[in-house]
């Protein structure tokens, strides 16, 4: 069965096609600027060119049209039909707690989605809008929403309730949520494979680094803490956000700048993280190393504030499950840059961390980066988001 993945934020969606029973992924592209001047799709069957073509895109619909059109082009296309798809699997970023695993869409669902749309209103909404591009292009195909709150739904109380007056969890579950989940379940099952071991009877710590960055912690196969919050706006320094703050700040900068709650609110997510540590610099990695190496104080102070913050997540995460077996890297940051790897985990040598120096160099493959005989682990492990959420999508139609 040919699995149809689709991603959608508020002005691009991702899609890839994968072959749920080999696993092979068959097409992926990218519809970017929709419903903005400019927009384009970039399609490429796997084993052939990249395509890019430049056509307006009003809306989602628009661009569902456009993919599927893709996909079945007589000279480029991967399938003859839309009949060879058999499903759609939608990333859908906030479930709350109403959904602890992915769901196969319904209107009893889409309508609790939308309910969870205050709690992400930057991307629900983009999401739902995908379901129903996709509903209206393919009535018949089953779709399945699998969410990036679901894998975190395990956390117990104590980790995911706040020391705020508990009727505002009881009216408006105010708790932590956690995000990127899909990515922290897809690189813990593997690093399990990866070691040997039972997924059942490890501590793993996850470290997805990336524009937006989160640590989760899991133990016997169950997320038991993360670093994300009510949204993605808690725990690390991240491209743009701020990560964790004294509340008060809010409060101080709203009276200091004349400013709204909302107004302070877009500074800590979309001004701050490592683009306002830095100055305005860049919220882009590369940059911000090319400027730590030329000794800019920017560039220091941001890099360092940065790496400190991921190991002390290691660390309070590390006693969380009274131990760990393995530490593992993952997205943009954690694939990708050997020298944020290092500088975290040369604070971690009290777990006996020892670094292989010529495996930590490799970017952006599949590899353990500690030496052999590190008492704790450290894996290198690229996400595969489009993977996990075939592999939930197909699970759920084969039911």
């Amino acid at each position: 069965m040919n699995i149809l993945v689709i991603n959608c934020g508020s002005s691009s969606l991702k899609f890839q096609l994968i072959d749920a029973a080999t696993e092979a992924l068959i097409a992926k592209g990218l519809c970017e600027r929709i419903g903005i001047d400019g927009s384009k799709i970039v399609y490429q069957p796997t084993g052939a060119e990249k395509k890019e073509t430049v056509t307006p895109m009003a809306d989602h619909t628009q661009a569902i049209r456009l993919v599927i059109d893709a996909l079945t082009d007589k000279e480029t296309g991967v399938v003859g039909s839309l009949s060879e798809i058999g499903a759609v699997g939608h990333r859908i970023v906030h479930g709350g707690e109403k959904f602890a695993s992915s769901t196969l869409v319904t209107d009893e669902v889409i309508k609790t989605i939308t309910d969870c749309n205050e709690l992400a209103p930057l991307h629900n909404p983009a999401n739902l809008i995908g379901i129903a591009a996709c509903k209206e292009l393919m009535p018949d195909t089953p779709m399945a929403a699998v969410f990036d709150t679901a894998f975190h739904q395990t956390m117990p109380k104590e980790a995911y309730l706040y020391g705020i007056p508990y009727e505002y969890y009881e009216k408006y579950k105010v708790r932590r949520y956690g995000f990127h989940g899909t990515s922290h379940a897809y690189v813990s099952k593997r690093a399990a494979e990866m070691l040997g071991r039972k997924y059942e009877d490890l501590k793993l710590i996850v470290c997805h680094l990336g524009n937006g960055a989160s640590v989760s912690a899991v133990r016997n196969g169950k997320c038991i803490d993360t670093s994300m919050g009510l949204t993605p706006l808690e725990g690390l320094i991240m491209g743009t956000r701020s990560g964790d703050i004294d509340p008060a700040i809010i409060e101080f900068i709203a009276h200091k700048e004349n400013k709204s709650v909302d107004e302070v609110m877009t500074v800590l997510n979309k001004k701050s993280g490592v683009l306002g540590l830095s100055g305005g610099l860049s919220s882009d990695f590369r940059d911000l190393l090319k400027a730590y190496d030329e000794g800019d104080e920017a560039g220091i102070r941001t890099v360092e504030a940065f790496a400190y913050r991921v190991t002390k997540y290691i660390g309070a995460y590390a006693a969380a499950m009274n131990g760990v077996d393995a530490i593992c890297f993952t997205a943009g940051v954690g694939e990708n840059n050997p020298f944020i790897r290092d500088l975290v985990c040369s604070r971690l040598g009290y777990l006996g961390i020892t670094m292989d120096e010529e495996q930590n160099a490799k970017r952006g493959e599949e590899l353990m980066i500690s030496t052999p005989d590190s008492l704790t682990k450290v894996l290198m492990i690229p996400t595969n988001e489009e993977l996990a959420i075939a592999r939930e999508t197909y699970a759920l139609v084969k039911a």
